[in-house]
């Protein structure tokens, strides 16, 4: 037997034999409790109180609390059956509370938030712009900023992606002094130096910045896209905006810039326009998306939408899910930074060491994550979360890819063509149908079970170099000048994956490929180096630039 059921056992039988506590018979199945214990040990008449000072929730008090008549005209006895008071949640009331006040909102203006970094210029573009899945938008806006003076000739402009959740907001302007998310990186003398060059920098469409998204209008009829709001792609996102550059008169970029999702973006306009960009700089970015950085983002799309508050999308004029919202952010977290630099920064320490161990935020790293949640969970708009985040998981610049993309939007084009720009209810463009069996392990057809597979770290490449789809892919980009800086400390976009970049633009043809990674030497920064590294990341692409 176990000694401490033993004791427990044992104990009882103690406390039953001194009267302190009374059998359960057949004629009177409620226990009453006469007596209690208190501190001192001395006994006297009470009613007996359950020790737990808070009641619990609905669910647990009808499981572990009731009160019962026991036929006196005394109080009612409460009897608790369980050995230990229920625990607090106070990062549940939290949000319980929040979700009151959102409630409690001015109904004139809704409780979801207004999401604005601040003045910025607006492009409004009237033409259609079909996108790679077959949805339309029949017009949209984009909000975009600029830093520097465009040159006579119009060829000194930059334009500079942007990541996932960023704004155009990259470096503080006279209209608005705030600083941007890449402050010490723009400006004169700094690594896009705005002595030499004219930066512009937009927030993508599909977010919530100015630009077309979800939680804007759509004009066919007045109200917010919500998940009506099209699929799209991060080459959607470049053709909007070389739109806007064409209304600059910009017809040659000087150069493409971007780190992580703008990483993404720089090569993707590199191989849509080649003809009409000189330099290349992608950081921290990848040619392709890989299983683990699809299953981050899908996760933190499925908090989301299991929030009820999501509504399906349409939440707009109601409680927004900003739990889910939260929950998503502190994921995304964990893969934005690194376990090294994190062991150095909090390590095992606890927020508060003489307390009781909780089940809400107790040791330093999870009060880190509940308040980087906290923090964003009103800052970007949930839907376009959801697309953009999905716009990164479908990125692919293997040859095949592009090909079945270029004769998806032919035929789509055909299609518009001959029935108008309106995308009819039960389109291909705009349903899903789940598979009819869940996932099976299957023999992959390169390995076969008799084969052994090397471990090179780098499950997409082998002994012959990259892939060849993939160096197809980027034959476009074999003549501009290139560069691809990593992070050794990068777990969401892993510096085997810029090695990849490289190496494909080397096979391509490409002699003017510069490739630089940063060891945990550097920076142990992880995904965020690219935010906080000037002199590493800042000081090779000043020098790249010229």
């Amino acid at each position: 037997m176990n000694p401490l059921r033993g004791a427990a056992r044992a104990a009882s039988r103690s406390l039953r034999a001194s009267g302190l506590v009374q059998h359960h018979d057949a004629a009177s199945p409620i226990a009453t409790r006469k007596h209690r214990l208190p501190l001192n040990g001395s006994i006297h008449q009470a009613p007996w109180r359950s020790i737990q000072t808070n009641p619990p929730r609905r669910g647990a008090q009808s499981a572990a609390v009731r009160e019962e008549d026991d036929g006196s005209s005394g109080p009612r006895i409460q009897q608790d059956s369980s050995s230990n008071p229920a625990m607090s949640f106070p990062c549940l009331d939290a949000q319980d509370a929040k979700s009151a006040s959102l409630s409690a909102r001015s109904l004139n203006s809704g409780p979801e938030p207004s999401y604005n970094t601040g003045h910025h210029k607006l492009f409004h573009c009237d033409e259609p712009l079909l996108l790679d899945w077959g949805g339309i938008l029949p017009e949209f806006d984009i909000a975009y900023e600029t830093w520097g003076e465009l040159n006579a000739d119009k060829s000194n402009a930059i334009l500079l992606h942007t990541g996932l959740s960023a704004s155009s907001h990259a470096r503080s302007t006279p209209e608005n002094p705030k600083k941007g998310w890449w402050e010490k990186f723009i400006g004169p003398g700094a690594p896009l130096n705005t002595d030499k060059y004219f930066v512009i920098c937009t927030n993508v469409i599909g977010g919530c910045y100015g630009s077309t998204g979800p939680s804007s209008i759509d004009p066919s009829d007045g109200k917010r896209y919500a998940t009506r709001f099209p699929i799209l792609t991060l080459e959607d996102m470049v053709r909007a905006q070389f739109r806007l550059l064409d209304s600059l008169g910009i017809r040659k970029l000087y150069a493409s810039v971007g780190s992580s999702m703008g990483g993404m973006q720089s090569l993707a306009a590199g191989v849509l326009f080649p003809e009409r960009i000189g330099k290349i700089v992608s950081i921290s970015g990848c040619a392709r998306s890989h299983p683990y950085s699809i299953a981050m983002r899908h996760t933190q799309r499925q908090v989301l939408m299991m929030d009820p508050k999501w509504a399906r999308g349409f939440y707009y004029d109601s409680v927004p899910p900003h739990t889910g919202m939260k929950l998503a952010r502190e994921i995304a977290t964990v893969t934005y930074r690194s376990g090294p630099e994190w062991e150095k920064r909090f390590g095992r320490k606890r927020a508060d060491p003489s307390k009781q161990p909780a089940l809400c935020p107790d040791f330093l790293i999870e009060t880190y994550l509940d308040h980087a949640g906290e923090k964003f969970c009103l800052e970007y708009d949930p839907n376009s979360l959801l697309y953009v985040s999905k716009a990164m998981d479908l990125f692919d610049l293997g040859h095949s890819h592009q090909v079945a993309t270029r004769k998806r939007r032919e035929e789509n084009a055909k299609r518009i063509a001959k029935n108008g720009w309106k995308v009819q209810a039960g389109d291909p463009s705009c349903s899903l149908t789940l598979p009819d069996k869940p996932y099976e392990e299957q023999l992959s057809a390169a390995a076969p079970m008799n084969e052994p597979v090397a471990d090179n770290g780098d499950s997409s490449s082998t002994s012959t170099g990259p892939p060849q789809d993939l160096v197809a892919g980027l034959a476009p980009l074999k003549n501009h000048p290139v560069l691809v800086l990593g992070v050794a400390s990068d777990i969401l976009f892993p510096a085997w994956q810029q090695r990849e970049i490289a190496d494909a633009l080397r096979a391509a043809g490409n002699k003017q490929v510069e490739h630089a990674e940063l060891g945990e030497d550097v920076s142990l920064f992880g995904h965020d180096t690219f935010l906080l590294d000037l002199e590493n990341i800042g000081g090779r692409v000043g020098k790249f630039l010229g």
